[in-house]
């Protein structure tokens, strides 16, 4: 009898790319020649570093570290080769995003058992996860011991302490940063100029912005790309500079630098928040219409929701709807979002409450800010029933309510001296455990109207501090 072929670690390494599911991509790296003659080839199989590369890649990705760490045991444990630093950098990252920096720190600490070598680029990861992680203190710690590693600090690093300046407001430290940066010949890339421009456009400091941006095409000969563009863009909108903003644009097709997405969103936006509707539309349908790769996105669908929402053209707004199902583009909570809070806005309630009973059945659960805008509008149009519907909905699914909300609704049950669902309500806040002071301060002074509930409020109130 022919025996089955046994894979072999490069066609392993093209079955792990195209395999989706991260627990099949694991049963075939464990066992590669489940089919094979007999087990004892499956364990003396010797995986490539792509192999390895790969199957991290997936388990980290999908957030299963147990397994995770299972490899990187077998990995530490073969000595047929040092696998490459990137790997550590990538497994850093994806405990950064779980923030697990314990983990991503013990990650970057046992690289040398490896038998690879920490440098800079390793550095950069877990600096990066302190930053994502939002630990300032250890962050500024680990910041001191730089030098050791391959030379001390690159662009890579100053960009991230960047972030880390105009996330805390620091824009003269980022500043200084910058000169330090230049003092040590460190050469800045397109992302320090991105960061910077960003930073000092949300400070408002316009002029720094745009004389940085000529300094990187007169001094560094660095192009500006479309993000730098749409940083200043922003700032130019939120101010009402809707000529300066189209002014950049311009300079942008005169330099061949092409528009994506976010510049027509931004521009789109504005128009709509300008009351220039109908200059909004053209530069839609000029976007629609450009033979570019620069198509309409999810973002450009919920600004136009959005600006035909903000004109009451409730209509239009769901066309917009049936528009991205048929360019495959999937409407997302925000899209729902924000034609709920206009419904509710302006007084359609019911509207609003049907196309939220809707949600589920179009592919898009409701999220915490779904169920306040309805329950709000709800409570706003005296609509008591189903707002105490989708208040128990919104407890059982462990979404905190608006206290302002909650109170507001409380307080209109006593007015229509409704007390029992006013009890319902107060015993589904308290199995929550969503009652704040101000709902339990009339919860009290409803009693004047219920002897009875006095005692049972008691009881909530001593069950919930026994938990």
């Amino acid at each position: 009898m022919k025996l089955p072929k046994l894979i072999s670690p490069f066609r392993l390494a093209s079955l792990l790319r195209i395999q989706k599911d991260p627990k099949l991509a694991l049963d075939l790296f464990r066992n590669p020649n489940f089919d094979g003659p007999s087990s004892s080839a499956s364990k003396q199989f010797r995986h490539s570093p792509l192999c390895y590369d790969l199957i991290i890649t997936k388990l980290g990705a999908a957030k299963m570290f147990p397994e995770l760490e299972e490899i990187l045991l077998q990995l530490k444990t073969q000595t047929r080769f040092a696998p490459k630093e990137v790997i550590f950098c990538n497994v850093i990252q994806f405990y950064a995003r779980a923030r697990r920096l314990e983990d991503a720190t013990k990650v970057f600490e046992e690289i040398p058992a490896f038998r690879c070598q920490r440098t800079v680029r390793s550095f950069n990861s877990l600096l990066n996860a302190f930053l994502m992680c939002k630990e300032a203190d250890r962050m500024v710690e680990f910041c001191a011991g730089v030098e050791q590693y391959a030379g001390g600090p690159d662009a890579v690093t100053y960009n991230i302490l960047f972030r880390w300046c105009f996330s805390k407001g620091m824009v003269d430290a980022a500043l200084k940063l910058f000169d330090e940066m230049l003092s040590r010949n460190i050469r800045p890339t397109v992302v320090t100029f991105v960061t910077l421009i960003k930073g000092l456009c949300s400070a408002n400091m316009l002029e720094e912005a745009l004389k940085l941006k000529s300094d990187m095409v007169n001094l560094y000969r660095i192009t500006p790309n479309a993000y730098i563009y749409s940083s200043l863009m922003k700032f130019f909108c939120v101010n009402g500079e809707l000529n300066s903003a189209f002014k950049l644009r311009d300079e942008m097709i005169m330099k061949g630098i092409a528009l994506d997405s976010s510049i027509y969103s931004t521009l789109i936006n504005a128009l709509f928040q300008g009351g220039k509707k109908e200059e909004a539309l053209q530069l839609w349908d000029e976007m629609n219409r450009s033979s570019s790769e620069c198509k309409p996105d999810t973002v450009t669908y919920n600004v136009m929701i959005s600006g035909f929402c903000r004109n009451q053209d409730f209509s239009a707004a769901y066309q917009m709807f049936d528009e991205m199902s048929r360019k495959g583009r999937k409407p997302d909570v925000v899209s729902y979002n924000v034609v709920l809070d206009a419904l509710c806005k302006h007084g359609r309630w019911q509207c609003a409450y049907e196309l939220f009973e809707s949600m589920p059945g179009s592919g898009c659960l409701p999220d915490v800010l779904s169920y306040r805008i309805v329950f709000r509008g709800l409570c706003d149009g005296m609509q008591f029933e189903d707002a105490a519907f989708v208040l128990d909905e919104m407890i059982f699914k462990g979404f905190a309510p608006h206290p302002g909300s909650v109170c507001a609704f409380f307080g209109k049950l006593c007015e229509q001296r409704n007390m029992e669902m006013a009890w319902s309500v107060l015993d589904t806040l308290a199995k929550g455990n969503a009652i704040d002071l101000d709902t339990w301060g009339m919860a009290v002074a409803a009693v004047g109207f219920e002897e009875d509930m006095l005692s049972r409020i008691r009881s909530h109130v001593d069950s919930l501090g026994r938990c």
